[in-house]
């Protein structure tokens, strides 16, 4: 596997890859001053030809960048899955995922493509969280939650049962929110109110 970019983020990836027994074959990231991530080699010289084909995974933590460079290499993209994850039979992990140790999605759950799935967070039964979004260490979806596209989950954060939150909205840490958020929208607090929108 080919891990593309190699940030913090980029070590617990491909750590939770080698501890499912996979192999690292390169890491590239554009930043030419890293030249290795955790005893391997990194290098920032590629054409994006090179990735034709072959298993690769954006180690990157900005969910717009995962969109942005998904959009533009025609690599087999592959999820990273941590053996101490629990994943029910009828849940499904789309292209490009990785999820972390400690992670449990309940069934029925669906998580679509380039998404993450931080440590020791819950996806409870019947979610859906769709593609370059990101769930933190320590939240948690409760039943039934619709998690938009490129939405980000605060660390800890808890969204109640069957409750709806808006492509590329941001839910601070610690967070529970209680009623449906918006597109864009910047939530925090116990309940959870919108402080602000972000730019589309």
């Amino acid at each position: 596997m080919i891990f593309f970019g190699a940030s913090g983020h980029a070590k617990v990836v491909i750590e939770a890859w080698v501890a499912g027994g996979g192999k690292v074959s390169g890491i590239v990231d554009d930043d030419c001053s890293i030249t290795s991530l955790l005893h391997y080699p990194v290098t920032c010289k590629y054409e994006k030809t090179d990735f034709d084909g072959k298993d690769l995974c954006i180690s990157i933590g900005s969910n717009e960048v995962r969109k942005k460079i998904s959009a533009e290499l025609a690599a087999s993209f592959r999820a990273v899955i941590h053996p101490n994850a629990v994943i029910s039979p009828s849940a499904r992990i789309g292209a490009g995922t990785v999820v972390m140790a400690g992670v449990v999605v309940n069934a029925v759950s669906a998580v679509g493509a380039h998404t993450i799935l931080n440590t020791s967070s819950v996806v409870d039964h019947d979610c859906t969280v769709e593609d370059f979004a990101h769930v933190s260490p320590h939240a948690t979806l409760c039943g039934g939650v619709h998690v938009g596209e490129g939405a980000h989950i605060g660390a800890g954060a808890t969204i109640i049962q069957n409750i709806r939150i808006g492509k590329w909205a941001v839910i601070g840490a610690g967070s529970v929110i209680v009623k449906d958020v918006p597109d864009h929208a910047v939530v925090v607090g116990v309940p959870g109110e919108i402080i602000k929108y972000q730019k589309n």
